[in-house]
């Protein structure tokens, strides 16, 4: 395989001189560097653009971490974070983990080799203790308010419009509401935001019956309705986590030829708007944009908050 040395050889030049050329140096003679692109064209060398970039101390790589697209969550931030890299000269790598800790950790590991220049973590089963471990071989920024100031963060104001949509059902005395999660309380910051939101409206928390844990997709959501409806549970409200969610729950009902009880998504969803149900909007597609601009700027340690909308139809 042709090298510099090969061009340096062909070309009459010193090794150094073919990498001036190659980086764009100014301080190259106009016939020298004629000469060198002549050699690299008749021995047809194509420059190795990862070494050249590590040679600059950056390779323009963003590792983004998310255990699956199933739930909007996970494909509107992805999609900031891509519409925003169009923006810079960073490339995005999309990284799953499914929530497994040692894959997440080799990530971490593949930055402290240098394979990436920073990291998003936009959701994560390892701690934080082991996330700023990891932060002195790049940047890593995650989507979740850390309540740490040691960690790049940007998150949505989630907790206000929670507590917001809760006292609006309350207002319309509902109080039998069943909650829909993607993940247990333990496991997710989500979920522990909207049930400590929930107990603080009705002051407790939701009976067990009506609670429905790793629910992310359409079908999740048929399949908690369909249970409800089947144990023929005293249900005012479904407040779901999603508007495709949201979507899979009317579908139910309507199949089992019933009237839905008030139905409440999230993500502002076509899916939502669709069916005209109320909505909370967290703006993920913005708070994508954000991240990929903390994890390639430059200054001291920001975290920044995304505010977020309920949307009464």
């Amino acid at each position: 395989m042709t090298n510099i040395h090969d061009i340096a050889k062909k070309s009459g030049v010193s090794a150094s001189t073919v990498s001036r050329v190659l980086n764009g140096k100014n301080y190259v003679a106009n016939s020298t560097r004629l000469a060198v692109e002549a050699a690299m064209k008749e021995l047809n060398y194509v420059p190795n653009d990862i070494a050249r970039d590590l040679s600059h101390g950056r390779n323009y790589n963003v590792g983004v971490i998310l255990p699956h697209t199933k739930h909007p969550y996970f494909t509107q931030i992805l999609s900031g974070i891509i519409a925003s890299s169009f923006e810079s000269d960073y490339r995005v790598v999309i990284l799953p983990s499914q929530y497994n800790e040692s894959v997440e950790i080799d990530y971490l590991e593949q930055l402290r080799r240098k394979a990436f220049d920073a990291l998003i973590f936009i959701s994560h089963e390892i701690s934080l203790d082991k996330i700023t471990e990891y932060s002195q071989y790049g940047r890593i920024v995650v989507c979740e308010n850390p309540n740490r100031e040691d960690v790049f963060a940007v998150y949505s104001k989630r907790r206000t419009t929670y507590l917001e949509a809760f006292k609006w059902l309350k207002s319309q005395q509902i109080e039998q509401v069943a909650v829909l999660l993607s993940r247990d309380y333990a496991s997710s910051v989500t979920s522990q935001i909207t049930l400590d939101a929930y107990q603080s409206i009705f002051t407790k928390l939701p009976n067990n019956d009506l609670l429905f844990e790793t629910v992310t997709t359409f079908q999740d959501g048929y399949e908690a309705a369909q249970t409800i409806i089947k144990q023929q549970l005293n249900v005012q409200c479904i407040f779901t986590n999603g508007d495709d969610v949201a979507a899979g729950v009317v579908q139910a009902y309507q199949a089992h030829q019933k009237t839905p009880p008030l139905v409440i998504g999230q993500e502002n969803q076509l899916s939502g708007q669709l069916l005209n149900i109320p909505t909370i909007n967290h703006h993920f597609d913005k708070l994508g944009r954000q991240a990929l601009e903390l994890v390639t700027g430059a200054g001291e340690m920001q975290q920044v908050v995304i505010e977020s909308d309920f949307i009464i139809r």
